[in-house]
């Protein structure tokens, strides 16, 4: 059994843990990161879109604001990122268009369209004609939508790639296996024990475990995180150069009640995603989930039935009680939580990795981040609820 300290130690190695990891270790703190196979996790399924206006949803106006300013984040932190690596991480200002196929998706994106203009939210609103001249490729049957140019995309897998090379440039270490147990002395969080048998031991221990936050052995049982696996299933497309241009920018729709999209990258892929289900741990890619996303695409855009489907994949995104993420200390010392991101985990990346910076160098949450600490839920009694 061997031990080794670091002034932090990330628990997960997902899109999440490698920001956290990033940013703690450009504070000067010596940094660790604990995963199996760090760059995995729900990043590797996830579409990208940086969508804080068409993700907007009744009863989620406080989440708006913390999307919105990771949104603004978003160019900078690009920037940095791209400067310091190298790496092109597929960042597109390209916009969003949300369109509706009957009188219910139109008048329920009427209803958005009013909550937006509430929020002070710049979107527009665009009859079936407009629509199909932004996209040709639309189905003649759309009936109007919302053209948001203010929602963005980035490819979530070379972001992913990205924060590894800046992790190992700033002397981030990574510990390629499973964290077992939470190791807790003199009523602290200590460190970690690993599945195999090493100790790993840090001043401060952020839990950064995607949807297996609430797996964790040895957190108090009072302050396991409420998150649970929300599965989604995906499919990649590749436009052949003979069908380019096929999309602009990301389409989005509900089809009979389902949630669908297309997330066109400039390499020629086409990301269509995603399901939602509440099926705990599974990750079986299902012939009625590839068929579903196929169908309602296809109602959108016919011509994607030409299109060579070239992968499909299923990821588990970490739900919240109130689909918001666990951001700060918890009432362990020593114990801090960013988790729970649920479908903004690839948009809120910029501002997580700022606030557990400055949680992890001043034991406080940025005011940006305040309503999220973990300690929301203890007054309801959901901390005291294995994931």
């Amino acid at each position: 059994m061997s031990s080794r300290t670091s002034d932090v130690l990330v628990v997960g190695g997902g899109i999440i843990g490698l920001v956290t990891a990033w940013r703690a270790a450009q504070r000067g703190l010596t940094t660790a990161v604990v995963d199996p196979e760090p760059g995995g996790g729900a990043a590797q399924v996830a579409a990208g879109m940086l969508a804080a206006v068409t993700e907007l949803h009744y009863g989620e106006q406080t989440l708006l604001g913390l999307n919105l300013a990771s949104a603004h984040r978003y160019p900078a932190f690009v920037a940095e990122l791209t400067e310091l690596t190298g790496h092109d991480l597929g960042y597109r200002r390209c916009g969003t268009l949300a369109v509706a196929l009957d009188a219910d998706d139109r008048a329920h994106l009427r209803e958005l369209h009013a909550l937006q203009r509430q929020s002070g939210l710049e979107s527009e609103w665009l009859s079936g004609r407009e629509c199909r001249r932004l996209e040709p490729m639309l189905a003649p049957g759309v009936r109007g939508g919302l053209r948001v140019d203010g929602d963005h995309q980035i490819d979530p897998r070379r972001l992913t790639r990205a924060l590894l090379t800046a992790c190992e440039r700033a002397g981030v270490v990574f510990h390629r296996m499973w964290a077992q147990r939470l190791r807790v002395a003199g009523d602290r969080a200590a460190g970690v024990a690993t599945t195999d048998g090493q100790e790993l031991g840090a001043d401060q221990v952020v839990l950064a475990a995607g949807s297996f936050g609430g797996r964790l052995e040895g957190v108090p049982q009072a302050l396991l995180p409420p998150v649970r696996p929300v599965k989604g299933q995906v499919l990649r497309l590749t436009v052949p150069p003979r069908h380019a241009p096929f999309l602009s920018r990301t389409v989005r729709a509900i089809v009979r009640g389902s949630h669908v999209y297309l997330v066109p990258r400039e390499s020629g892929e086409l990301v269509i995603g995603a399901t939602s289900e509440e099926l705990g741990w599974d990750t079986t890619v299902t012939a009625g989930g590839v068929y579903e996303l196929l169908r309602d695409a296809h109602e959108l855009v016919p011509g994607i039935t030409e299109l060579p489907l070239t992968e499909t994949r299923a990821g588990l995104r970490p739900g919240s009680p109130d689909n918001a993420p666990l951001l700060g200390p918890t009432e362990l010392p020593g114990l801090v939580l960013a988790t729970g991101h649920y479908r903004n985990g690839v948009l809120l990346t910029p501002i997580t990795g700022d606030a557990m910076a400055h949680v992890l160098t001043t034991g406080e949450l940025p005011d940006v981040a305040r309503p999220f600490t973990p300690r929301r839920f203890a007054a309801t009694g959901l901390l005291e609820q294995p994931a």
